[in-house]
């Protein structure tokens, strides 16, 4: 019985420990994951001029030896085919932008006008008389 008893007690001991040091382990550091410079920085590269200018050159390059090149082996041909594709991937943002399109736009000033007609204005009785 006394084993039991201090059991329990060590148990509610240890639950009132972890609900007190809960919200000292969830508080914001501030701090950002190490990793995340670098990816924001290889994210602004791809995203930037240079990038969609490079994109460009590729698939103008590769798609000029696709259609010009002649008889190209199936090695250069599949070489021109991942250069096309990697620089359309690249030059993606870019090309979207090309068209004109810039984002969703959620929320906008638009604010539309309602016009209430007032009863005193309508002649007749409804739909009864008309129907």
């Amino acid at each position: 019985m006394q084993h039991n008893r201090f059991l329990r007690l060590g148990i509610l001991g240890a639950l009132v420990c972890a609900s007190l040091a809960e919200p000292a382990l969830a508080g914001s550091g501030g701090g950002s994951l190490p990793w995340e410079g670098p990816l924001e920085q290889i994210q602004q590269s791809i995203t930037g001029p240079v990038a969609g200018y490079i994109a460009l050159a590729a698939v103008a390059i590769a798609g000029g030896m696709l259609i010009f090149g002649g008889e190209l082996n199936d090695f250069a041909r599949r070489l021109m085919y991942v250069v096309l594709v990697a620089g359309i991937l690249l030059g993606a943002t870019t090309i979207v932008g090309l068209f004109g399109s810039t984002g969703a736009s959620i929320g906008g000033s638009f604010v539309a006008e309602q016009t209430a007609v007032p009863n005193a204005n309508r002649v007749g009785g409804g739909e009864g008389r008309h129907g």
